[in-house]
């Protein structure tokens, strides 16, 4: 196929990348900055320019010229004249509205803001906005033609309108520093990655934004290097109590703060330091109606605050977070997707993408694992396939996922690793208790206290136990470092940003190098093979290939 340069540009906004074209390398660095991946199979890789994509490339300080001249360089065919007028028009929509201090108070200092037009002809477009839905009530008094004042406390209410309204604002009102406190990273026997250090770069350039890198990439230690930047006190928001204290340990080792200087703001305990960490399960903890914990965000004179698994923030801290706009905000993610759409909201409140490193990348320069994918198809017996096509259709996919003929694959594919540290991941409490017992390996769901999950964590980090049955508690910010086997019998339907985090408790370099395995279970001609469809495509777009194989022929028959 190859000839000429190694892109396609279509009409439609998408941008097919010719892998096997010697060139292709070169385009990819040259489009990555304003398309996003959108699929990554053998030979050809889609990109797709969407308006987010475009106006995260404004924020980063990347033209529509550099993005047009990208787009004429390596483009096989002409490109359509009127693609590029859109991306022109549409990248020039950022920052044609400014948000900045009306110069009565310092950086961030709220009451002193105000939304102006950046030229004389940009007047139409803040009128347009001003009309737009959700707008008016969150501005003051218009000052002459090109400037109308902000309440400072509107300030990321007003962002979130003016994105929806198609005019994402530059936002350069700054930040307050916070309340100072010295941190340093200790780098015995460690160093700060390259594109760590240049995530570090990105972020602490602009003040807010997000970092978006594979599991097992280290996004502890960037966070923990902006923090040693930013030297001030800092809240940090993680999944859940285990993720706490992970975060903890690593600042512990990583940095110069002391247990003194670290606090945990969780079910079990509610410390207030100069370094927080808090979960979002407490703070998003409802008494009488109302979200007493969310007083943590303006408990300290907070400096930075840090979003772990940023894809993953509730509503509710969204809501307290659109009056943090004066605060540093530092999102960590593997995914910026989000099932529920709100990409757009963690762009306005938390801020535009600073870095975002290839997963295939980092495995090709060896700082992730590489990773074998394989989907095993069950064949259903005859009262297994009649349960799942008769039951009603909210409960068909439970039906599917929890075949008993998944049990036996399940063992099949733990024999043929056994000895490697393995991981059964599932959604269902009866499928998991039924695993375990036939596994004879312990299990940790939801209701194991915290205690004994950090001691069935530790065990299997020291190799005491080598194969442990975990439900949906083991998707996010969990450090087993040696984990090489991932076998998922059941998941969230089609959530995509589960399939991901799932293969990510394996990505993590191995000692001797080898691969990590990720099976997915999946019922052959049901709801639960249409969902695992949907789950595999962000790690599609990642550029991991599923190979599908007949459970037969796993078990020999």
């Amino acid at each position: 196929m190859t000839a000429g340069k190694p892109l396609i540009v279509q009409s439609d906004r998408t941008l097919l990348l010719e892998v096997d074209h010697p060139d292709a390398e070169a385009a990819r660095v040259a489009i990555a900055p304003f398309a996003e991946l959108e699929r990554a199979p053998e030979h050809v890789h889609t990109f797709r320019i969407t308006p987010l994509a475009l106006w995260n490339a404004r924020a980063a300080g990347f033209d529509a010229e550099q993005a047009i001249d990208a787009l004429l360089a390596w483009s096989r065919y002409d490109v359509p004249p009127a693609l590029l007028v859109d991306v022109a028009e549409t990248m020039s929509r950022y920052g044609r509205l400014v948000l900045d201090t009306d110069g009565t108070g310092g950086p961030g200092a709220p009451g002193g803001l105000e939304l102006r037009a950046t030229f004389a002809d940009d007047v139409a477009v803040l009128e347009e906005v001003l009309r737009a839905k959700g707008v008016a009530e969150l501005v003051g008094e218009r000052i002459g033609t090109q400037v109308v004042r902000v309440p400072g406390e509107h300030r990321g209410r007003l962002k979130q309108a003016l994105l929806k309204a198609g005019w994402p604002a530059d936002d350069l009102a700054g930040h307050v520093e916070g309340e100072p406190h010295p941190i340093e990273l200790v780098t015995d026997g460690w160093a700060v990655r390259d594109y760590q250090a240049a995530a570090v770069r990105g972020f602490v350039a602009a003040g807010s934004g997000v970092v978006v890198l594979p599991c097992g990439a280290g996004k502890t230690i960037v966070g923990a290097a902006v923090m040693a930047e930013v030297s001030a006190q800092t809240l940090i928001l993680v999944t859940n109590t285990v993720a706490a204290r992970q975060w903890r340990r690593e600042l512990l080792t990583r940095t110069s703060l002391t247990e003194a200087e670290i606090g945990e703001y969780s079910g079990e305990r509610k410390e207030i330091r100069p370094v927080t960490i808090a979960t979002y399960q407490v703070l998003i903890t409802k008494r009488k109606g109302a979200f007493p914990h969310l007083e943590l965000f303006s408990a300290q004179d907070w400096g930075l605050v840090v979003y772990d698994e940023v894809h993953l923030l509730p509503a509710p801290v969204f809501r307290m977070t659109a009056d943090l706009q004066a605060r540093r905000r530092l999102g960590l993610t593997a995914t910026l997707v989000r099932e529920d759409r709100r990409e757009g909201d963690v762009f306005t409140l938390i801020g535009p993408k600073r870095h975002d490193v290839p997963w295939r990348d980092l495995e090709a320069q060896g700082w992730i694992a590489p990773a074998v994918c394989t989907e095993v198809r069950v064949t259903l017996g005859e009262a297994d396939r009649m349960a799942a096509a008769v039951a009603e259709p909210d409960e068909r996919y439970r039906v599917a996922s929890t075949a008993e003929a998944k049990l036996t694959v399940v063992e099949a594919i733990v024999a043929r690793h056994v000895g490697e540290p393995t991981l059964v991941i599932g959604q269902y409490l009866d499928q998991l208790d039924t695993l375990a017992a036939r596994l004879g390996a312990p299990l940790i769901t939801g209701k194991t206290p915290n205690a004994e999950r950090e001691r069935l964590y530790d065990a299997f980090r020291s190799g005491a136990e080598r194969l442990l049955v975990v439900s949906k508690v083991a998707n996010f910010s969990i450090d087993l470092p040696d984990a090489a086997v991932a076998i998922q019998v059941s998941g969230s339907f089609g959530s995509r940003q589960e399939e991901a985090q799932r293969l990510g408790r394996i990505l993590r370099p191995k000692r001797d190098g080898q691969q990590a395995h990720f099976y997915a279970v999946v019922a052959r001609d049901t709801v639960d093979q249409e969902m695992a469809a949907r789950r595999q495509r962000f790690l599609a777009e990642q550029g991991y290939a599923y190979a599908i194989v007949d459970a037969a022929d796993l078990l020999g028959g």
